[in-house]
């Protein structure tokens, strides 16, 4: 690839680097895709964002974005077609606040439920910390009730940060989930995962090696 084009370190199933590389995509902006593999990560990787984890996107003029909101910014700051951002204009705080009890209270309860066995120093029922987890999932429901997404009639970037979350806990226990009172939730999740846009970004790509040549994404 061009040393032009910024690369996008990515782990095709982690739901960070899914709602990165969703907004990537609708951008239209070009990136070379460094597939990772989690247990040997490139030092390339750990050299631009010791934290090691992705997405990391390096820049064209070498500046790193290693957090996957702060991508999603960046790539719908230079081209937003489909008006993703214009929620942020109407009511900010109320974008940002769905955002930020995604990625803090509800993330926390469900890695305690999915992820149990990492937790047991702490004690963590499964069980309690799905109860936790579907208080965030209920607020959902209620402005589904209102709305096809969750800013009004159409997909912006509310629904692409939050989705792949709820996707994850929704496949902890599919049965389970798929008999709560959610029909909101339920029809708003089922129309993400297939639609053309998710389906477009979750493409399998061989582990990226130092030296290789990285594939275009998207």
């Amino acid at each position: 690839m061009s040393d032009a084009l910024p690369i996008l370190y990515s782990f095709r199933r982690c739901p960070y680097a899914m709602r990165a590389r969703m907004a990537i995509s609708v951008s239209g902006q070009i990136c070379a895709l460094r597939e990772v593999v989690l247990r040997n990560k490139p030092p390339e990787m750990l050299a631009a964002s010791p934290k090691g984890t992705v997405p990391v996107l390096v820049r064209a003029d070498g500046q790193v974005l290693e957090e996957s909101y702060d991508i999603m910014l960046w790539a719908l700051g230079l081209h937003d077609p489909d008006g993703w951002l214009a929620p942020m204009a109407r009511d900010a705080d109320g974008v940002t606040g769905l955002i930020e009890e995604n990625d803090g209270p509800f993330k926390d309860h469900l890695d305690r439920y999915k992820y149990a066995n990492r937790y047991e120093h702490e004690d963590a029922d499964p069980k309690v910390h799905r109860t936790h987890a579907m208080t965030t999932i209920e607020k959902l429901e209620a402005r589904l009730a209102e709305g096809a997404y969750l800013c009004g009639d159409g997909f912006t970037l509310a629904d692409a940060a939050i989705a792949p979350f709820i996707r994850q806990f929704a496949n902890t226990d599919r049965d389970w989930f798929d008999a709560q009172n959610l029909p909101g939730v339920q029809r708003w999740l089922g129309g993400i995962l297939g639609s053309d846009l998710f389906l477009g970004v979750m493409g399998k790509y061989p582990a990226w090696a130092p030296g290789e040549l990285e594939p275009a994404f998207p």
